[in-house]
């Protein structure tokens, strides 16, 4: 199974951010266990690095951008991948790059806690509990 990761999952992890850590943490476990098969928008790792920096330090998102880069598929769109999304029935920009991302990548899922925001998404969006909670047998 092949899922998009978005921005505020991999901050829970980060951050430790409660009561979001767990089931997060969980699902950034599985990709780095290769259990699924974790995609980040490229355009995400520019966003975590600046705010990784901005909250703790330069060493914190090195190490950050290292772990994602050794574990998840990196997603790219290109120019119409990036009109997709423009086209898409989504109001934030950032969520639509996520959806379009998605679908190029063959995801089977967005994993988000904003599931209002992926509402015009071609691909599913469900909470990292929720993912947790409907396959078990993936869960590490």
């Amino acid at each position: 199974m092949t899922v998009t990761v978005d921005i505020n999952v991999f901050l829970d992890v980060i951050q430790h951010r409660q009561p979001h850590y767990a089931a997060s943490a969980n699902v950034v476990s599985m990709a780095e266990s290769r259990t699924l098969s974790g995609v980040c928008p490229a355009h995400a790792l520019t966003t975590l690095y600046y705010l990784i920096r901005k909250y703790v330090t330069k060493q914190d998102a090195e190490a950050a951008m290292d772990r994602i880069l050794d574990n998840f598929q990196i997603g790219s769109l290109d120019m119409a991948g990036w009109r997709e999304a423009r086209s898409l029935p989504i109001d934030d920009f950032e969520d639509a790059a996520i959806a379009a991302t998605a679908k190029a990548s063959w995801s089977d899922f967005i994993i988000t806690r904003d599931i209002a925001g992926f509402a015009g998404s071609p691909v599913p969006a469900i909470t990292p509990a929720d993912f947790l909670g409907q396959f078990p047998a993936n869960a590490a």
